[in-house]
């Protein structure tokens, strides 16, 4: 049985990750600050734990296996480690600059220990869950015409520091496959939504504020939405991007690629069509809020060509499938 170590577990796209990788067969360990917030893990163990904490980090990577291995005298790490812990959210946490030094230090702290801890442990295979939000602002001004191509993110100018950290993260991956062979896997993902994502709070991400605006909201009512509208973005179903981290995995390509859908849709545009999937009448209201940048979509050329993916559906199906969670949720 192969094992896998998901860091981040708590979180959106990892608790659907420990999900799909045990209906794979592998024994799981999930690790985060906290549980999932709407359903019980499915991992085999779940441990709660800080990884910007070094003792802690190196505590959860010692797998099952390491330690059978490690009292008859051989060396055994987690066939495969999927480092998705961050300190991240929507724009209206990323995008307003106020927790940009939490940003910066709690993600590096994570990412320095482990892979620290994985060269340490033996860790041969590892996944690093990188962000669009990488790419050069001035790429991006076009809201109709982005360009997110892999090979455009230099000269590197993002437009957050949560940009910048990601960016410069990929390079400290690169650095301990080129120095220690730890075999690394990058995927820069492109606005992942779905079920069980987080709605409310300040940290959600538009698909869900949208949902959950619409939700709240008569079926004639009002919505606000940030911004006058017109900024673009692409959004990708949490199921679509799982099966992106997979096949990713199970390649033999490891620079940076795109996980993501190049179905462009302004944020008007979202939101009108969460109103119409909703049946409601629903007026829109732009005012002033973070942004991001004018435009962003993925550049899936490359991942067509080196690992055969596209999406499968179209934004709508993935947006009911949400909108009638979200709505659910609030019912309840």
């Amino acid at each position: 049985m192969k094992t896998a170590l998901v860091l981040g577990a708590g979180g959106f796209i990892g608790s659907h990750l420990v999900t799909r990788l045990k209906s794979e067969g592998y024994w799981v360990r999930g690790v985060d600050i906290k549980k999932p917030d709407f359903s019980e893990s499915t991992a085999d163990d779940f441990v709660i734990a800080d990884l910007r904490d070094p003792l802690k980090t190196s505590l959860v990577m010692y797998s099952p296996q390491q330690v059978s291995a490690a009292r008859a005298g051989m060396t055994h790490s987690f066939d495969e480690v999927y480092q998705l812990a961050a300190d991240m959210g929507g724009a209206g946490y990323i995008n307003t600059g106020e927790h940009d030094a939490d940003v910066v230090h709690n993600s590096m702290l994570i990412n320095l220990n482990v892979l620290d801890q994985a060269y340490k442990k033996n860790v041969k295979k590892i996944f690093y869950a990188s962000s669009a939000c990488v790419y050069n602002e001035h790429n991006q001004l076009d809201p109709e015409n982005p360009n997110c191509k892999e090979d455009s993110v230099y000269p590197a100018q993002p437009d957050s520091e949560y940009g910048w950290e990601k960016l410069f993260s990929e390079r400290l991956y690169a650095t301990y496959n080129r120095n220690h062979g730890i075999d690394v896997r990058i995927a820069r993902f492109h606005n992942i939504f779905g079920p069980e994502g987080t709605f409310d709070g300040g940290k959600e991400k538009a698909p869900a504020a949208i949902c959950r605006k619409v939700a709240s909201t008569s079926t004639n009512g009002e919505i606000e939405v940030w911004g006058d509208g017109l900024q673009t973005r692409s959004f990708l179903y949490i199921d679509e991007a799982i099966e992106g981290v997979r096949r990713l995995m199970n390649s033999d390509y490891k620079e940076p690629i795109n996980i993501g859908s190049e179905e462009i849709i302004s944020m008007n545009g979202l939101a009108k069509l969460v109103s119409e999937l909703a049946n409601k009448n629903i007026k829109i209201k732009n005012i002033p809020g973070p942004q991001g940048v004018r435009g962003r979509t993925s550049d899936n050329t490359l991942i067509k060509e080196k690992l055969g993916w596209t999406p499968s559906q179209p934004l709508s199906e993935g947006i009911l499938k949400t909108y009638n969670w979200i709505a659910s949720k609030i019912e309840a």
